[in-house]
């Protein structure tokens, strides 16, 4: 969205408003704002329009209304939270932190990240990692998780920038759509006592 333009309506109130511009290393702007029902069309047309290979790892299909629908419960439950990043009027990725309401793991948290292909290596995936990952704090998660293949190097290296360590790395526990084995990378941040090495 171009400098002086007003910025989108966030019908999200408390703790978590959260919709701001924020400025890439490449000079571009994006806008960040917490995700809402009115998202589920912009959220379609954005999975629609990524390659396949970038939804293998999802637990659903966000192609799928049902999937946006169901993601949208969970946020009016308060089990996720999702920042969605906005450029130039259109979705271009999200950074989703979601948490079990059980009792015993209400305080751990997988944080997923995606952008469009288009978006990639400015720097918007970090950002959007970092305000996941604060939001997060602030809703008292003390685990965070995260997954990715071990040859996504920007995202592990984002990570790992918060204090994210790697966990565990399963080797060939998914398929791609070719059917070929893909190996799994977790990492995880024990978040408390966490000082200023998060924003550093």
């Amino acid at each position: 969205m171009a400098k002086g333009s007003k910025a989108p309506v966030d019908p999200h109130h408390g703790a978590d408003h959260h919709t701001h511009e924020i400025t890439l290393p490449n000079g571009r702007t994006a806008w960040l704002r917490l995700m809402t029902a009115v998202d589920k069309k912009p959220l379609l047309e954005f999975a629609r329009s990524l390659p396949s290979n970038d939804l293998l790892f999802l637990r659903s299909d966000i192609t799928r209304e049902a999937a946006i629908d169901a993601w949208i419960a969970d946020i009016e439950k308060g089990a996720t939270v999702t920042l969605v990043a906005e450029m130039d009027g259109k979705v271009v990725g999200y950074a989703s932190l979601h948490h079990d309401q059980a009792r015993w793991t209400r305080r751990v948290g997988e944080i997923r990240v995606l952008l469009g292909p288009s978006s990639r290596g400015a720097g918007l995936g970090r950002r959007l990692a970092e305000e996941i990952f604060h939001i997060g704090q602030r809703r008292g998660i003390k685990k965070m998780a995260a997954m990715m293949t071990p040859d996504q190097a920007g995202a592990r290296a984002a990570f790992e920038r918060l204090g994210f360590q790697v966990e565990a790395l399963l080797q060939d526990w998914v398929v791609d759509r070719n059917g070929r084995p893909r190996d799994l990378l977790i990492m995880s941040h024990d978040v408390e006592g966490v000082g200023d090495r998060a924003t550093a």
